[in-house]
Parts: C-alpha cells; structure tokens; sequence
C-alpha cells in the first residue's frame, strides 16, 4: 500500500500499532518508525507505547489527553513529560492518586517514585500522602496555598505586614498579626506566616503562634 493510502487508512482507524504499519507498507521496523516521525506521529503514554495516532487525530482536552477507546495520548510527550506538565499546570498540585487517576497508572505505581527528582516538580508530604508541586517557587507557593486552603496575603497587605515587620524585626507571627489588625486589615496569623516563609523572614520571629 502506498504512502497516501496508508495515511487515509489510520485516518479512518485513529490509531495504529508499529506491526501494522509493517505490513501496510511492506517495509521493516526501522523504515516504519522513521515514516512515524516523519509524519510526527504521538506515540500512546499508556498501553506500553505500543500505538501512534497523528498530529490531526487527537481531540486533545484541558488537560492536553486524548483517548482512543483504551489508548491515551498527550499532547506534552512521553508518560514522565505529561505528569509533569500537569503537575505544573495544576491549581493545587496533584498527588499521587490524582496522577494515576488521570493517566492511567495503578495508584501504587513504582513509576511514580522516579518523579521524586524530576525536574519541573518538587514533592512534599502533606497529611500523610505524597503531593507534586511546581518547581517554580511563586507558582509552587500558591498551589500549596489552594490545596491547604490558607489565603496568601495581597499584595497591599503583603506590603502593610512586611512594614510593621521591619518597625518590629523581633516580634512573633501573632504579635505581628495584631499590630496589622491595628492598621484596619483583618488577616489569619496562618497567611502572616506563610508570607514569611515564602520570603525566607520566618526565622527572624521566634513566635510563630500555635
């Protein structure tokens, strides 16, 4: 089967294993893989990346999946790429079961364990359980922020807080949370002390509240 005919037949099937496109080609493995990427085929992050779809094909959704019956495709690359990307992308990080769930990976999965020095993402235990975070300090702050529900302070009152702690460099988080109050801002000593540490000032106050 010429070229043309077999791009119109994987249209038409979606999705198509590498011993398929042997036999519709007649060519060897090597020839067959090269014609793959050539026409920079997604190779499947599941099903032991044993089907290819093309560029076209894929419908991807929010998260940059695509699935095909029970083959998933992505739209970041390989299996490790993905969950990094969505760890990235994520609002609140994603823990462990949150990954297996969206990629198709038995929760207990040794393959998560190699994420544990992945550039791109940091892990952090949190309740007990593993939870994946940007590596980008801002990005990574605020997601922890979401998944434990403490607000992170505004930037006006950012700038009211870190004020009163360069007036009173020795005071505790409670004390430096009520002196703001006196400022007309009404702010959880949990925020106070999450700003600080984003900004490395916690060690300054001995007091860090209960």
């Amino acid at each position: 089967m010429d070229e043309p005919k077999v791009l119109e037949h994987i249209g038409r099937q979606k999705i198509i294993t590498i011993n398929e496109l042997v036999g519709l080609l007649e060519c060897s493995v090597i020839t067959a893989r090269r014609r793959l990427k050539a026409w920079k085929a997604h190779t499947s992050i599941n099903q032991n990346g044993r089907y290819y779809t093309l560029p076209k094909i894929p419908v991807f959704d929010e998260n940059g999946l695509w699935r095909y019956q029970a083959v998933l495709f992505s739209r970041h690359g390989n299996l490790k790429q993905t969950i990094v990307a969505l760890i990235q992308g994520s609002n609140k990080g994603l823990a462990a079961a949150e990954i297996a769930e969206l990629v198709d990976l038995a929760p207990n999965s040794s393959f998560l364990s190699q994420l544990r020095n992945a550039p791109g993402i940091k892990r952090e235990r949190q309740d007990g359980r593993f939870v994946y975070l940007s590596d980008q300090p801002d990005i990574r702050e605020k997601q922890r922020e979401r998944r434990e529900g403490i607000a992170f302070p505004t930037d006006a009152q950012a700038v009211v807080i870190l004020v009163q702690l360069i007036k009173h460099p020795d005071i505790g988080v409670c004390e430096l949370t009520e002196r703001v109050a006196g400022q007309g801002i009404s702010i959880e000593p949990a925020a106070v002390q999450r700003l600080l540490q984003f900004h490395g000032l916690l060690k300054k106050t001995p007091d860090t509240g209960p």
